[in-house]
């Protein structure tokens, strides 16, 4: 139980405490693409002003990174997205506190997805049914609830206004933004410089449904299997790249991110579209046959940029052929799963020319930094972790 403390004076208090445990903790860090998590227990005083009871009970100290934005974020805070959400959706964690520049989360006492089944291993029938799930109870969230979206938000059921903002925000908060550091590394690898515009001019009419909120994140370093009494539980994490939108992005971005074989890409599909229906959302299927398609072009084609830019931000201060022989796989990779939305005719270059590219890039950048003391920054990125 929380301390009778007027509420003027809990929330110092809370901050005091929780910074004192940051700073003395010695315990596990956890790094992600988004944010540093301490590991640590509350201690008393901490557990007692959030009414959490044990002090012995573990929390995540989470402190954003400074990032290169390549994702949208339209809601700055992801504690105020979690507020709703974990009342409303079990698979959830809650925000424990919201400093600002930094957070304190429930910690799950589980293992990530991506240790229990790691990319390449089948994730098994029942997770799917459950993650299937997950999206459904999404659904059910009410839009008033939520935090205010942009002024320039498309209007509810309007799928390809929002398809035409995420292109947008890709064209110009992406690309267009990165191109003073990464312009020629994305001409020479071989990235259209009218991407965006290309694949635009592929998608056809597309099917209005009604607008949810997305996670968009969901891939398995994002799932925590927690076990039970009545069995293991999945729950789902890193929420601060939520939206509210066309439900069938969320399904699209899972399947890009999850790199499922193909039976559990489909099974995945049938059992996403089996829990909408049972929800009481059937109208989140419809149209999907032609527009799935569509959002997993998207998600291929607007990954390429992150993709090249986390690669080439990868490598060391002196690489050797090893790293820049793994970047080149990486972005080569990224540019033939977008080959086909971005009409790249020729598919994409070699790994051996990527890796000469990235060589050249990697020496001018670092040429560069020596003049205006550029230091390399973290991606925050679509695909997998």
């Amino acid at each position: 139980m929380s301390l009778p403390l007027p509420r003027w004076a809990h929330q110092p208090l809370v901050r005091y405490f929780a910074e004192a445990r940051r700073r003395g903790a010695d315990g596990p860090v956890v790094s992600g693409h988004h944010n540093l998590n301490l590991i640590a227990p509350l201690g008393q005083p901490l557990a007692c002003l959030l009414g959490v009871g044990s002090g012995r009970v573990r929390a995540k100290f989470r402190t954003p990174y400074p990032t290169v934005e390549v994702v949208p974020r339209i809601w700055p805070r992801e504690a105020e997205v979690l507020r709703v959400v974990s009342a409303r959706v079990a698979e959830a964690p809650r925000c424990l506190a919201d400093f600002g520049e930094w957070s304190l989360h429930d910690y799950l006492e589980g293992r990530a997805l991506s240790e229990v089944a790691p990319e390449g291993q089948p994730v098994g029938s029942g997770r799917l049914a459950a993650l299937a799930a997950f999206f459904a109870r999404l659904a059910e969230v009410p839009a008033d609830e939520l935090p205010p979206r942009p002024a320039d938000w498309p209007g509810d059921r309007d799928s390809r206004g929002f398809l035409d903002w995420l292109a947008r925000f890709t064209e110009r908060d992406v690309h267009q933004s990165n191109r003073p550091r990464f312009g020629d590394l994305f001409d020479a690898v071989g990235v259209p410089e009218d991407a965006v515009d290309r694949f635009l001019r592929t998608v056809p009419p597309m099917t209005p449904r009604r607008f949810a909120l997305l996670h968009t994140d969901v891939h398995r370093a994002n799932v925590v299997v927690v076990a039970g009494a009545a069995g293991e539980r999945l729950v789902v994490i890193d929420w601060e790249l939520a939206l509210y939108g066309d439900p069938l992005h969320d399904l699209a971005t899972h399947l890009g991110r999850m790199d499922y074989d193909k039976a559990e890409h489909e099974l995945m599909v049938r059992m996403w579209a089996d829990a909408m229906r049972h929800a009481g959302y059937p109208d989140a299927t419809a149209g999907m046959d032609t527009d799935l398609p569509v959002y997993l072009g998207f998600e291929y084609a607007q990954s390429v940029f992150p993709d090249v830019m986390r690669a080439a931000l990868a490598l060391p201060d002196r690489p050797d052929e090893h790293h820049f022989g793994g970047a080149a796989a990486r972005v080569h990779r990224a540019l033939s799963r977008a080959s086909e939305p971005l009409g790249l005719v020729d598919g994409p270059k070699d790994e051996q020319e990527i890796a000469d590219v990235l060589r050249r890039w990697h020496a001018a950048d670092r040429a560069r930094a020596g003049v205006d003391g550029r230091a390399g920054a973290h991606v925050r990125a679509g695909g997998a972790a």
